[in-house]
């Protein structure tokens, strides 16, 4: 009996590399809208079926995402989400700054993705008053993917997505998120209004000291995390 599903490459046309790539960007965005958890292990059975793949491309797919570290794999215990480090945000932080800070300040304040920034903020601000803070999470990635999308390399682009699904996992560790996001809502909104202005250096400069105060922050929620103190 063969493992097939109706999405798989022979009922698509598609090449089996190509969907597994399709579908893992799929299971990433997942872990980027925070639907899956830090740890959480996977069942190859289910999520073969939720996303209508078989159990091979789904293997592939685990493949490439913990190459990616968001997924790791042992031994009788399968596969699970990854449980980010605090040298590897650490190291997400130094990331953002060498790509998003250039990308602003590089910027045309006309791009098509600063209407995107004005969309997100707008999201995250009804998700703010509907008191959905994950929502409010998801708007803020999508902010930053969008002040990425200002450079128009798509190579850029899905190094910053791969970066940002391993920070929101980072994210899903930590007690509040409306600790967490709150005092950086007003933030984005404060960039984008400069970006709009047509000041480029000085939406760069803050975006700059707004990445050190977040980094600060998750630093500081992850230290209590480890020393086992509950955040009030």
């Amino acid at each position: 009996m063969t493992d097939t599903n109706p999405a798989d490459p022979i009922a698509t046309g598609q090449s089996p590399s190509g969907l597994a790539e399709d579908t893992a960007a799929r299971l990433r965005a997942q872990v980027i809208a925070g639907h899956l958890r830090p740890g959480q292990r996977l069942s190859e059975t289910r999520l073969a079926g939720d996303l209508s793949v078989s159990r091979n491309t789904l293997r592939e797919v685990f493949r490439l995402l913990t190459r990616e570290g968001l997924l790791t794999h042992a031994p009788n215990r399968g596969v699970s989400v990854a449980v980010p480090t605090m040298a590897g945000v650490l190291d997400i932080y130094r990331v953002r700054r060498l790509i998003e800070v250039p990308a602003l300040a590089q910027a045309w304040p006309r791009h098509a993705a600063v209407l995107r920034m004005a969309e997100c903020v707008a999201q995250a601000r009804i998700a703010r008053e509907a008191g959905d803070w994950r929502g409010v999470g998801s708007a803020n990635m999508a902010f930053h993917a969008a002040i990425v999308a200002l450079t128009d390399s798509p190579r850029l682009t899905a190094f910053f997505a791969q970066a940002m699904a391993e920070l929101r996992l980072a994210f899903g560790l930590l007690d509040s998120p409306e600790q967490l996001h709150a005092p950086f809502l007003q933030e984005n909104g404060a960039i984008l209004e400069l970006v709009q202005q047509g000041d480029m250096e000085a939406a760069a400069t803050r975006l700059a000291d707004y990445l050190d105060r977040s980094e600060r922050v998750v630093m500081t929620a992850f230290a209590r995390l480890e020393n086992g103190v509950t955040g009030g």
